[in-house]
């Protein structure tokens, strides 16, 4: 279990070697479940604390999987997921697993209309719930007559079956079904920033899969204590949470509670975490606070960030204040880490770094042709010689008409935009739609908010375009302020003349609006596109 070392040998070396049938829950959690290998210190919200071996958690799926049969739940049926980060989570993800259903993992911070769209899009007949989304279901329930079986976790309530009920009277011995790698394991729900979200089917060799990233991006090795901070509805968690660090047998350290600087801080130090993932915004976040320059992060030897690009001044804060290096990295719900920086690979900070290993990842332009060096273009996957790789998603649930729209000339679009330089290396540029168009200038949005974020007086920001009559659009910044800046339009010029000083004159922000919150999906994604349509509205009134 060691780092990607000879990045190029590697790349070239690499096959995927899925097995045709698989069972994460089989061969991978009742294999390490042989010895007495820890896999969990979870912390509660009240402070308790518990600690699961994988053993424990190979009879508490065992146990799911009996107690979902016995309800009627077969293979092959949708099942949604609504708990929070709570070791149940697992134990009833891998029952799943091994009872070939198709997992759903929701959000808990959904909404009745969220969680019924996802209900009737897929079908499902079945919710698991705990406290925190049973009211939501509920104003829901009339509304998605194919959900059949309730589940509660730690709440009775009238008209819901108790999973300790449930699991008490199953059985600790379950035969997992024997699935077919190409067979369909979850159904992962994108963040819908534009539309409705789309399910983007993976299969069991998918979570086969996951053992790349956790081997060579994660650089998991024996010994490790790996927190990811993710929340439990995203594809992030499913990788880093879930199928990744447990591919390797490595345990994880799971926190209820959200993100406070202080306490993140303080956890990380008290429980020993080696390795560390979090979301960009916690990394900007905890770059400008005090406490971490007081923090004692010395137990840390590796640390990784993805969600969305981590911009170049708080990848140097990290590394200046602690000799912390942050390997970003670069995916997608329908996907996998198609691109990121790797232990043993020279890190440019603000760029993506270069293709993982089997990510056969190219800069195309429209009618496919790569793209030269420095040129941006299309961020395209081109499948393996004998079809699609096993990270990639099988289809969009239910919406033939969506997945293809996502592949032309044989390749997967991921519908962001890159260049690639003269050693390879990919730096990112947007989203298709977030480029901006001035005066027959291209911009990319990114590239502006990293440099605000180096001001000081800047936390966060999103660059979008503001139409214009003279340069059709201009670039407009919303800027989060620190506690301790006011708005005005003198700081506001102070940023403007901050930003000509440091990049290209025609891309500063025209426009600077002051906001106390940036919009964002419930994974924490900028949603440019809700200030986007901001800047369209005001132009018609």
């Amino acid at each position: 279990m060691a780092n990607i070392g000879d990045y190029e040998q590697t790349y070239a070396s690499f096959e995927w070697e899925t097995p045709e049938r698989f069972n994460f829950g089989r061969d991978v959690m009742d294999k390490w479940a042989e010895g007495d290998r820890l896999a969990m210190i979870w912390l509660g919200t009240d402070g308790d604390e518990r600690h699961l071996t994988f053993g424990d958690f190979s009879r508490l799926s065992n146990r799911f999987a009996g107690a979902m049969r016995n309800l009627g739940v077969e293979r092959g049926d949708r099942v949604m997921v609504l708990l929070g980060k709570i070791p149940e989570w697992h134990a009833v993800l891998v029952g799943l697993l091994k009872l070939g259903a198709i997992a759903i993992p929701c959000a808990p911070q959904l909404r009745a209309g969220d969680l019924q769209f996802r209900a009737e899009h897929s079908g499902a007949v079945a919710m698991i719930s705990g406290p925190e989304g049973i009211e939501e279901v509920e104003k829901m329930r009339s509304g998605a007559p194919g959900l059949k079986h309730f589940v509660s976790v730690d709440d009775e309530r009238d008209g819901w079956d108790s999973y300790e009920d449930l699991t008490d009277a199953a059985s600790d011995d379950f035969t997992a079904e024997d699935t077919a790698s190409d067979d369909g394991a979850f159904i992962l729900y994108t963040s819908g920033t534009t539309r409705h979200p789309k399910g983007a089917l993976h299969t069991h060799g998918y979570t086969h899969a996951k053992r790349m990233e956790a081997r060579y991006w994660l650089d998991l090795q024996e010994g490790d204590r790996l927190w990811c901070t993710s929340g439990t509805g995203w594809a992030k968690s499913i990788w880093n949470v879930f199928l990744g660090p447990w591919s390797m047998g490595t345990e994880i350290f799971f926190h209820e509670g959200g993100f406070d600087p202080a306490e993140r801080l303080d956890l990380i130090k008290r429980h020993n975490i080696t390795v560390l993932c979090q979301a960009p915004t916690e990394y900007r976040l905890l770059a400008k606070t005090p406490e971490l320059e007081r923090a004692d992060l010395s137990k840390i030897r590796h640390a990784v960030s993805a969600g969305e690009p981590l911009n170049p001044p708080v990848i140097e804060r990290w590394k200046d204040l602690h000799g912390i290096t942050i390997y970003d990295g670069y995916g997608q719900t329908e996907n996998t880490l198609l691109v990121a920086n790797y232990p043993g690979l020279e890190v440019r900070p603000g760029s993506m770094g270069k293709p993982s290993p089997g990510c056969d990842v190219k800069i195309v332009d429209m009618e496919g042709n790569e793209c030269p060096p420095d040129e941006s273009g299309d961020i395209a996957l081109a499948s393996a010689g004998s079809g699609r790789i096993p990270c990639l998603m099988k289809e969009y649930w239910e919406q033939p008409d969506e997945t293809e729209a996502v592949y032309r000339n044989g390749q997967y679009l991921t519908g962001d935009r890159a260049y690639r330089d003269e050693n390879g290396y990919l730096w990112f540029v947007g989203r298709s739609d977030d480029v901006i168009l001035s005066a027959g200038y291209r911009i990319g949005p990114f590239e502006i908010e990293s440099v605000l974020i180096e001001h000081p007086a800047v936390i966060e920001s999103a660059v979008v375009p503001a139409p214009d009559e003279d340069r059709g659009s201009v670039v407009k910044a919303y800027v989060v302020l620190g506690a301790d800046h006011e708005p005005s339009d003198e700081l506001a010029r102070e940023i403007q003349d901050f930003c000509k000083s440091h990049t290209a004159p025609y891309k500063y922000p025209r426009r600077i609006e002051f906001i106390e919150e940036l919009p964002k999906t419930t994974s924490g994604k900028i949603r440019r596109v809700e200030l986007r349509q901001r800047e369209t509205k005001e132009t018609t009134r």
